[in-house]
């Protein structure tokens, strides 16, 4: 595809029936934008010539955007065409070539059907090139009148006489034109209908009219015409994209046995004969290895997981789990965090900002942060490092082979050495040295008689 290609998203939309104070573009599908979604079928079918037309609340949009794309402002709401209007600037930079448009709250559009829509239109020499899909059911939708050299217009269905309504071909709403014809296109759309709106769908009998051509791809994925106009239409979208993403895991090899609150980006990359259990979410640029068990109830974001890891109650965030390890119920890792091969953790369990070395056990009712942990350390129960005093978060560093007696708190900055024991209940404030043990217990004393005097009467 060449770069002189233009690509038009239409992100103005409100959404009304939505009842939130936010451009329907923004409603997530899988976490993420449907705006994105439009965005990302385009750059991977090549065009990296993107402007957005926004309309209501178009900061939300551009703050979310970053500068990644130019956008444009359509101040009011009077139609498709007008919606285009406003990128015309945009379009004058560029104008050789082809312009795709898409609607930013239809987000299956894919760039399969980007890429080979192109190829017809520019094969059958169109001026515009409409995409369109079959459905069993096209009430509501635009139905596309075919000729024998390519289309005459598109009916929508108010206007539609019995033999047109019975037409399955439907406009999805994106289309490709030769740039230098949609400009003239525009000039000649009017707002003569009971809407008082410049439609885009008009640019087609313009085209005819003019004696150019205009045609028609019909997509193989009938899902490019899907959108959501409100908050059960947005659940369906992700209901269908969750079973779409779903389905590639289990053909490349992935188990499910219950599907029951199972959530998985379409980023996330999972490892053959790995099992997902009930209630897992996955998210982001996470990636699991082969052989794992992954949940119940697991939240992973951002992570990458090695070959025949356990995870059972773990909530993980941009963190690593390395080859064979085993973890939870009930523990967090917090982000920054590395656990190497053959650790076990336990349940009540965080980790943060930490390194946990080979085979390292960490059992229960423990934190871990801002520490480097080496290989086969025992943590006892209720171990704390003590890593922020306040105004500076400091490391401890913990050698191979310690083990950490129950209820030790290592007040960070503080370096254990190798095959360092500390006694259960102790408080370590300075550097122990290699072999040694630490015993912080103080002097115990013991009241006799305390508890019959203090309940005297009530016992």
């Amino acid at each position: 595809m060449k770069n002189f290609d233009n690509c038009v998203i239409l992100a103005g939309g409100q959404g009304k029936r939505m009842k939130s104070d936010m451009p329907k573009p923004m409603f997530k599908v899988l976490g993420e934008p449907m705006l994105e979604w439009v965005i990302s079928a385009g750059e991977n079918a090549g065009i990296n010539n993107i402007c957005i037309v926004k309309g209501f609340k178009g900061e939300v949009i551009d703050e979310y955007l970053a500068g990644r794309y130019e956008t444009v402002m359509q101040s009011e709401r009077l139609g498709t065409g007008h919606a285009v209007m406003q990128a015309v600037p945009f379009l004058e930079k560029n104008p050789d070539g082809n312009t795709l448009v898409l609607c930013g709250d239809a987000p299956f559009i894919d760039s399969d059907t980007i890429k080979e829509s192109l190829e017809l239109h520019n094969r059958q020499g169109n001026s515009v090139t409409v995409i369109t899909a079959e459905l069993e059911n096209p009430f509501g939708y635009g139905r596309i009148l075919r000729t024998e050299n390519g289309i005459s217009g598109i009916v929508e269905q108010k206007d539609a006489d019995e033999n047109q309504k019975n037409i399955k071909e439907v406009n999805s709403g994106a289309y490709w034109f030769r740039t230098a014809d949609l400009m003239e296109f525009l000039k000649k759309l009017t707002n003569n209908n009971s809407q008082n709106e410049y439609y885009l769908t008009d640019t087609v009998g313009i085209a005819v009219s003019s004696g150019k051509k205009a045609g028609a791809y019909k997509s193989s994925n009938p899902d490019v015409i899907l959108g959501a106009n409100d908050r059960k239409g947005l659940l369906e979208l992700n209901t269908k994209a969750r079973m779409n993403v779903i389905e590639k895991h289990l053909e490349n090899g992935v188990e499910f046995t219950c599907l029951d609150g199972i959530t998985i980006e379409r980023s996330v990359k999972i490892g053959a004969g790995t099992e997902i259990l009930a209630g897992t979410v996955l998210r982001g640029n996470t990636v699991i290895g082969e052989n794992c068990t992954i949940g119940p109830n697991c939240v992973i974001e951002d992570c990458i997981i090695g070959d025949e890891v356990k995870l059972n109650y773990v909530q993980a965030f941009r963190s690593e789990i390395e080859k064979g390890v085993k973890i939870g119920p009930w523990v967090h890792i917090r982000p920054g965090s590395l656990i190497k091969s053959g650790v076990k953790i336990g349940d009540f369990v965080e980790i943060k900002n930490s390194t946990i070395g080979e085979k390292t056990a960490v059992a229960h009712l423990t934190y871990v942060g801002d520490s480097d942990v080496g290989k086969k350390v025992n943590f006892g129960c209720g171990t704390v490092t003590v890593n922020y005093d306040g105004i500076v978060k400091s490391r401890c560093v913990i050698g191979d082979n310690c083990f950490i007696g129950c209820n030790t708190n290592l007040i960070a900055p503080v370096k254990l050495g190798k095959g360092v024991y500390t006694a259960a209940g102790t408080t370590i404030t300075r550097d122990v040295p290699d072999y040694a043990l630490a015993i912080d217990r103080g002097v115990m004393k013991v009241n006799e008689g305390y508890s019959l005097r203090k309940l005297k009467g009530k016992l």
